[in-house]
């Protein structure tokens, strides 16, 4: 008998569930045992409802491919099939998806998050775990507030965070203060999902606007980077950030350039470039699995990092940057790279849960 954790996939379906599943085989830890989708994809197998928008590799995996489908609005059905859920929910309302999430850990099963519903929750932790895997303890409080036992609900951050927030919390870590940022994404195709963008919008084309996406990147870093304070996460107040997102005709690998204005104490480039190279965050012991063993990537080609050839470093979990120089206007600039649908979506997700078991909240 597999000794290994039952995982719920709930949005199996869509372009993220598609990636927990293939991202989740022969995890070590975790085997999917529960899948869940809209109920127009309810009692069919997986395969039958997927074969024909199947986004990774040759093959669905054999071990998932002919589970049959629940309806992921009806929460009582995961009840003894799995012992928490990955939510990749794509509903129309953020309400919606709140109270499904919420569903699901009224009835003991603990929720990891990819959806958004809940990054504003004063008592959900936000996790990016290098930077910010403290405020887990949050979760004592929220279960508290809803009368849940052994559920609660957890979140990941927005995709393209993920592509320069590490290497700016490991300069804080350092000591310096960093007022205020500017950052211009350019971001894959496949963080709008399937079908996504048309292709006639995005071929020889930059559409230079992405719905709620230059107001994420404005608010969830001062949450991430916030601290737990009497049960709730308290925004951080010394940061500003100015942002610009753009979609681009890549497939996969969200980029950034950012400039930083720091503090009073300023870093040299060289120091900047040793902080990057030599931060490690996650201690060892907890020996997560799809933790990078490095987790920023330093690159000193005056060409990269480049989409193509570094979104797939370190398992597509480790950020990636390079260009770092001067800024005329602030005080550095540089630029960042991350995996978008492995380390900004699934693998993030996989990451948090892992973080979470460690940690003794996922039983």
């Amino acid at each position: 008998m597999s000794q290994k954790i039952p995982v719920g996939i709930l949005g199996a379906t869509g372009a993220v569930g598609q990636n927990y599943i293939y991202l989740l085989q022969n995890h070590p830890w975790f085997e999917v045992s529960y899948i869940a989708a809209s109920p127009r994809s309810a009692g069919k197998s997986y395969r039958e409802v997927v074969a024909s928008k199947w986004l990774l590799g040759a093959n669905i995996p054999e071990g998932v491919a002919d589970l049959i489908i629940e309806d992921a609005n009806d929460a009582s059905k995961a009840l003894g099939r799995c012992r928490f859920v990955f939510s990749a929910l794509e509903l129309d309302s953020k309400d919606e998806i709140k109270a499904l999430e919420n569903a699901y850990a009224a009835l003991g099963i603990p929720v990891v998050s990819n959806a958004s519903a809940h990054r504003w929750s004063e008592d959900v932790p936000m996790l990016i775990p290098e930077i910010n895997a403290d405020h887990i303890s949050v979760i004592d409080a929220q279960r508290k507030t809803h009368g849940w036992d052994k559920g609660f609900v957890a979140v990941k951050p927005n995709c393209s965070l993920q592509s320069y927030m590490t290497p700016i919390w490991a300069l804080m870590q350092a000591g310096y203060e960093v007022k205020r940022m500017f950052v211009t994404t350019m971001q894959a195709v496949s963080g709008a999902g399937y079908p996504g963008v048309p292709s006639l919008d995005m071929i020889d084309n930059v559409v230079p606007y992405i719905g709620g996406e230059e107001e994420k990147s404005e608010k969830e870093p001062l949450k991430i980077l916030g601290k737990v304070e009497n049960g709730k996460i308290v925004n951080f107040g010394g940061l500003k950030v100015s942002a610009h997102c753009n979609r681009v005709p890549v497939i996969n690998g969200h980029t950034a350039c950012i400039s930083l204005e720091f503090g009073d104490k300023k870093p040299s480039l060289a120091e900047v470039e040793k902080i990057w190279r030599e931060f490690r965050a996650l201690p060892q012991e907890l020996d997560l699995p799809f933790a990078p063993r490095q987790p920023i990537i330093v690159r000193s080609e005056a060409n990269r990092p480049q989409p193509r050839r570094d979104r797939d470093e370190d398992k597509g979990m480790a950020v990636s940057v390079g260009r770092l120089r001067e800024c005329p206007l602030f005080d550095i600039r540089f630029v960042g790279l991350s995996h978008n649908t492995v380390r900004g979506a699934a693998g993030g997700g996989i990451l948090n849960a892992e973080l979470l078991k460690a940690k003794g909240y996922l039983a």
